[in-house]
């Protein structure tokens, strides 16, 4: 590969992966319309465009030259797309059909999907579950992701074009963007680095796979140098950590004398998420390296360092 397109690079995930590629000798472009992203998340030698990916003009531009796309440009929210589903929509699953639309006058050989775990059902225990688990989203987002999956496969199965899909579980790390919608690790953090209490939606014994976001840029380099076509991996770690557990460890981190508050439970919202990672290790060699209980302490000290000074 020389030269890689990725959507959505300013953001959170997107500019670790930029980083990641350019260390490999890869040019990087990055298209992004800065909604989330941020134009300091981009590490220097990225050849940056600021524009929707909704916009042919804008994506035709963005594919000049590029061997691989990775596109994670997306509307990142489970309860906000319930409030804005056609918003929701309109960016995630016509943004996707835009940017293909992109890929068929383009020489580009390789398209890789950040997907969602939100595209499967709940489950009433914390088990890990595969990528044939039952796929029946709680919310918008994941039904737009649903969607988009199968769009992916098809068009670039139809063109000819090496297409992999790859499903995040609850990443975390530095550089995410605040919202009080997506990412509890950062919501809770500033919360308690303001003086204020968290609150966990429900008993808080919900379960989840919380994935570093290197893992998670891993997973990508990984499934781009590979021969794989037309799969689907979960990226995850295999491990269940409840939301009382993060906020225990965050409560430890940053002020012990405070305690979490409960409210009611969102339906939208899945019970346990955990992700079985046995086809990603078996074709990809893939093996998630971080340890949450080490890496919360530097998450912490990034979102601190964002906090306007008083």
């Amino acid at each position: 590969m020389k030269r890689a397109l990725v959507t959505g690079g300013a953001g959170f995930i997107g500019s670790h992966l930029s980083a990641a590629l350019l260390q490999q000798n890869i040019e990087v472009v990055v298209l992004d319309n800065l909604s989330v992203g941020r134009k300091e998340n981009l590490p220097e030698g990225v050849e940056f465009i600021q524009g929707n990916i909704l916009n042919s003009t804008v994506v035709n531009q963005a594919f000049q030259g590029v061997d691989v796309v990775f596109h994670l440009a997306a509307k990142v929210s489970i309860r906000g797309s319930v409030e804005n589903f056609f918003d929701d929509a309109e960016q995630n699953v016509m943004g996707t059909l835009s940017v293909l639309r992109g890929l068929k006058s383009s020489n580009a050989g390789q398209f890789i999907f950040a997907s969602s775990m939100a595209v499967y059902d709940d489950r009433s225990d914390p088990v890990p579950i595969g990528e044939d688990y039952s796929k029946t989203p709680r919310s918008p987002y994941g039904i737009s992701k649903l969607c988009c999956e199968n769009y992916i496969i098809s068009i670039c199965g139809m063109l000819g074009i090496k297409a992999n899909v790859l499903r995040y579980f609850n990443t975390y790390g530095t550089r995410q963007t605040y919202s009080p919608y997506v990412g509890v690790i950062t919501i809770f953090a500033r919360r308690l680095l303001n003086g204020n209490r968290p609150t966990i939606f429900g008993d808080g014994n919900q379960n989840r796979d919380f994935v570093s976001v290197k893992d998670i840029v891993q997973a990508n380099l990984l499934v781009m140098n590979s021969n794989e076509c037309a799969n689907i991996y979960n990226v995850g770690t295999s491990k269940a950590t409840s939301v009382n557990e993060i906020s225990k460890i965050l409560c430890r981190i940053i002020d012990p004398s405070i305690r979490p508050e409960y409210g009611e439970s969102r339906s939208e919202e899945l019970r346990n998420s955990i992700a079985d990672i046995t086809a990603i290790r078996r074709d990809l060699a893939y093996e998630p390296k971080s340890d949450i209980n080490c890496d919360l302490e530097d998450v912490v000290d990034y979102i601190r360092s964002t906090l306007p000074t008083t």
